[in-house]
């Protein structure tokens, strides 16, 4: 597997992951799209992503059953949807990820989509608070 550093970091990060954009749409799929994100790990596709705002949680709820027993493992990404980018909504959308996924870290935390409604200082703002608890 090819490995590649994150931005200006030391952290080494598949070049290749596993998206999850559909997933946890369709309960019966579910054991399926488990399997397959699992499949994925077993080749070394281990970097992970998702979002809040996939199936409305949903996908995070599948990735967080795929991984919940090989998470050191992974290297998990998920985004804030555009409409929790309030310094306060990015803080409550990352427990919810957090809960949804069944780990107690988001290796990468993004913003899904530009805010019209907020400015990137506050949400950056609330990232910087959700770093600096780790």
């Amino acid at each position: 597997m090819l490995y590649r550093k994150l931005g200006n970091t030391e952290v080494s990060i598949p070049a290749i992951g596993q998206g999850t954009w559909k997933f946890g749409e369709n309960k019966q799929q579910e054991k399926d799209e488990i399997e397959a994100l699992r499949f994925g790990i077993e080749k070394g596709l281990t970097l992970i992503d998702t979002a809040e705002e996939y199936a409305g949680g949903g996908s995070e709820k599948v990735v967080g059953q795929a991984i919940h027993d090989i998470r050191n493992d992974v290297f998990l990404v998920t985004k804030v949807s555009a409409k929790n980018c309030s310094y306060k909504g990015v803080l409550r959308a990352a427990e919810a990820s957090l809960e949804r996924l069944r780990t107690d870290r988001i290796d990468l935390y993004l913003q899904h989509w530009p805010s019209e409604q907020y400015e990137v200082s506050e949400t950056m703002g609330a990232m910087a608070e959700l770093f600096s608890k780790d």
